[in-house]
């Protein structure tokens, strides 16, 4: 990522009075095979996503406490979801999505792990009526609130997150916020093209075009987890947005060393963008505790 351009998208997103529409996945659910096959490449462990889904994975280790039951909405492949249950297998994971595409990949990568801890169930993340009020201890969703249709759908995950989870349990939700320019949408959907399929790098501009507003989270969180979470966003330029609750663990000794090694194995270039995701949030106010 030059530091130039960096620089100048900032810039850019702070000045601009421009406000790019929201254009909605025009795959609500992804069940093209081909699609499904290029963005469960990026999110292995040496993919483009890997610094993404680590930084991820340590924020919610810190949101769930051993033996809860513990739902990923939007689970997809279960790139992320197979990597928390890995390192916390006293919890019982629930994987929650609606293609039947996705959903067979996530089976076949949790057989191919050995991992007894996650079960999957086709459902919709707006209704998850398959599970009652408090009935899990914390609720993950990573990059997935985009390929909702509209800001109903939104204000609904955001809801039923509210309903299932008991009292004083752990939420983290992340996802991409839309960007003001369509320039600055391209600078940032572009920036991995030289190392992806192409098939990625377009959906990836889907996605950013997609994208609700920072402003439409706060507004979700305000009515339905007021005081149980806060949102957070990269510094400045909210290219990105997570809902938090508070840290509920602090990690073992293993957790923490674990989670090390993966950075440290890292390439170097993934490295460099984990640090600066790692920067961008703690410069709002969102830590990195066990990175």
């Amino acid at each position: 990522m030059s530091k130039t351009a960096l620089i100048a998208t900032f810039l850019r997103e702070i000045m601009t009075r421009e406000r790019v529409p929201r254009i909605p996945e025009p795959d609500l659910v992804m069940d093209d095979p081909e699609k499904v096959a290029a963005y469960t490449r990026a999110g292995r462990e040496d993919g483009v996503m890997a610094p993404v889904y680590l930084f991820n994975c340590a924020q919610i280790c810190e949101i769930i406490r051993p033996g809860e039951r513990v739902v990923d909405l939007g689970c997809g492949p279960a790139t992320q979801l197979a990597m928390v249950a890995r390192l916390n297998p006293d919890n019982d994971f629930i994987g929650v999505d609606l293609s039947e595409e996705m959903l067979g990949r996530a089976r076949d990568h949790v057989r191919a792990l050995g991992l007894k801890n996650v079960e999957f169930i086709t459902g919709d993340i707006t209704d998850l009526n398959f599970l009652d009020n408090g009935s899990v201890g914390a609720v993950f969703s990573t990059v997935v609130a985009h390929h909702l249709p509209n800001i109903d759908h939104l204000y609904k995950m955001i809801a039923e997150t509210g309903r299932i989870l008991k009292s004083g349990g752990g939420v983290y939700i992340v996802d991409f916020t839309r960007l003001k320019s369509e320039e600055s949408i391209q600078y940032f959907g572009n920036q991995y093209a030289d190392r992806q399929p192409a098939l990625f790098t377009t959906d990836y501009l889907n996605s950013l075009r997609a994208a609700f507003t920072l402003e439409d989270f706060e507004a979700a969180v305000e009515r339905h987890l007021k005081d149980r979470a806060k949102v957070y966003s990269t510094f400045m330029m909210p290219y990105m947005a997570a809902v938090k609750t508070p840290s509920r663990n602090s990690g073992t000794e293993e957790l923490r060393k674990t989670l090390k090694n993966l950075q440290t194995n890292l390439p170097k270039h993934h490295r460099e963008d984990l640090r600066n995701l790692i920067m961008m949030f703690q410069l709002n106010g969102l830590k990195s505790r066990m990175l």
